[in-house]
């Protein structure tokens, strides 16, 4: 099951193992169960420290659980955890045999601390990247609290409970029976959800921090630049962001971002994160800022309630999915109304799906989704699509795909539960017709996180903040970077370029003020 060289790093970190562990798999006779049974035998030969046991009966088959001799298993895997989340199954088997996570001392009391039964079910798509952050932190709480379980569900493998519970994204979580959420949460997101008094002490926390020589609002590419350059020159510096990572954290392929020839966003966005650590910036993350107040102090209040206070601000709060705002959108969204192919492309396997938007976004999910569903529409406003022609080449060939230009979105229909289909306006004709399908992936486009700061600062008419070539704004004290501001290219290198610019300026600004 496993390669030679797979094998030899693995037992590489078993011996980090610090106590023994047993894994309990359930198995039956089909391909897929031969294949955990495979898997699980790799691992167990791997080290003394790793039992196994197959008399398990566990509801879901194939299935296999890891937990501590003599001691009901908390971890449960319902699939071949590969791919994606062959590091979920590693962490598991590490923090279940005793060795320390990386997760801050704080966070391990509170979910320590945590009060009640949780019983997590998350499920995946083994071609999902933001899967695997919600499993492994999951996994860690069961770890670390016995009242606490978590299962990983393979969503392909178990289809007809995904159908019965009408799960249309990835990842989807339920806790105790009850759906939870759907879409990536940090650990941090999820304490939040379950510890009700997490917002009062971190609001209360917050309050109390002294003002700020350079505050940073987003902690994207730009946000995290401009952090760094500013802790650099050795001043007080912070930086509140509503998501470390940003939009970078729901990219899959990077392979625009000099010197390194491929990446993904995620592992970006850790590499990003370990780097502000290194310094001494104050980092509060899952805060969301709600308003701007110039002064000789500026302000940004939270929507937590907190007020930070700092001789100057960066705003570097990034750009968000372009949604079609039409009817049925907000109602069924996770519920077959998309905006990550990658994530949840696998789980429309065999049905019907449309695309909206004929950019190279759009016709590079189009052309993703074709060889897994059984048939994709692609939608676009235009009369022309927009796409590279290499692209619209590769599309064209393509036997399963229709594509209709000048289309209109005008709604999106459900059954009350899921997606069933959708209206679009002809433009040339203004006939509205009708499309029979199970998925929607919008892929139209960003618009800039700035709501919040309307008549505060100038905005272009796209909503974007003006800038001038150092960054500043129209508030004196208050400079902006990243795909939030009026840079042509929204681009990660252009971001960090345009954050380390906005805070070498902030620098200019404090010393000449």
């Amino acid at each position: 099951m496993l390669d030679a060289n797979i094998k030899a790093q693995l037992a590489a970190y078993l011996e980090k193992l610090q106590r023994p562990i047993e894994i309990v798999a359930t198995l039956d006779g089909s391909a897929k169960g031969e294949e955990m049974r495979m898997l699980l035998t790799d691992i167990a030969a791997l080290s003394d420290q790793v039992g196994l046991r197959t008399d398990g009966q566990a509801g879901r088959c194939p299935s296999f659980a890891i937990g501590l001799p003599g001691e009901a298993p908390r971890i449960h895997f319902a699939g071949l955890p590969m791919g994606h989340e062959f590091t979920s199954l590693v962490l598991a088997l590490l923090q279940t045999g005793g060795h320390p996570p990386k997760v801050e001392p704080a966070v391990i009391e509170q979910i320590k601390a945590l009060p009640g039964k949780f019983d997590f079910e998350t499920y995946i798509s083994l071609s999902c990247h933001n899967c695997p952050d919600v499993v492994q932190a999951l996994n860690l709480m069961a770890v670390l609290n016995p009242n606490i379980t978590s299962t990983m569900i393979d969503g392909a493998l178990f289809q007809d409970e995904v159908n019965a519970r009408q799960i249309m994204a990835v990842p989807t979580t339920w806790l105790n029976g009850a759906e939870f959420g759907a879409g990536r949460m940090l650990i941090e997101e999820i304490l939040a959800k379950v510890d009700t008094g997490a917002a009062a002490r971190a609001a209360e926390a917050i309050g109390q921090k002294a003002a700020f020589d350079v505050l940073v609002v987003g902690g994207g590419p730009a946000g995290a630049a401009a952090a760094i350059y500013a802790a650099r020159k050795g001043i007080r510096t912070g930086i509140v962001a509503e998501r470390f990572g940003g939009q970078v954290m729901d990219t899959l392929g990077i392979e625009n971002f000099i010197s390194v020839s491929h990446t993904e966003g995620p592992k970006l966005v850790a590499a990003l994160e370990q780097h502000v650590k290194d310094y001494a910036v104050d980092v509060m993350n899952l805060q969301r800022a709600a308003r701007l107040i110039p002064g000789e102090l500026i302000e940004v209040q939270l929507e937590n309630g907190a007020t930070l206070k700092s001789k100057s601000v960066i705003l570097a709060t990034g750009a968000r999915w372009r949604e079609m705002n039409v009817p049925g959108e907000q109602e069924y969204k996770a519920k077959g109304v998309c905006f990550c192919p990658h994530c949840d492309g696998p789980l429309f396997k065999g049905k019907r799906v449309a695309v909206i938007g004929g950019g190279n976004s759009g016709v590079e999910a189009a052309i993703d989704l074709a060889g897994i569903v059984a048939h994709v529409t692609l939608l676009e406003f235009a009369d022309t699509l927009r796409a590279d022609a290499v692209l619209q080449n590769k599309l064209n060939s393509l036997p399963n795909v229709t594509v209709i230009k000048s289309a209109q979105t005008t709604e999106v229909t459900g059954d009350g539960q899921k997606v069933n289909g959708l209206n679009y306006k002809d433009r040339l004709s203004d006939e509205i017709k009708h499309v029979e399908l199970e998925g929607i992936f919008v892929q139209i486009g960003l618009l800039p996180n700035t709501d919040w700061l309307k008549g505060t600062v100038d905005l272009s008419k796209f909503g974007e903040i003006e800038i001038d070539a150092k960054g500043q704004t129209s508030l004196p004290g208050v400079f902006a970077a990243g795909d939030c501001t009026t840079v042509p290219y929204k681009q990660i290198v252009i971001a960090m370029g345009a954050g380390a610019t906005a805070s070498l300026s902030a620098f200019d600004h404090l010393i000449r003020n």
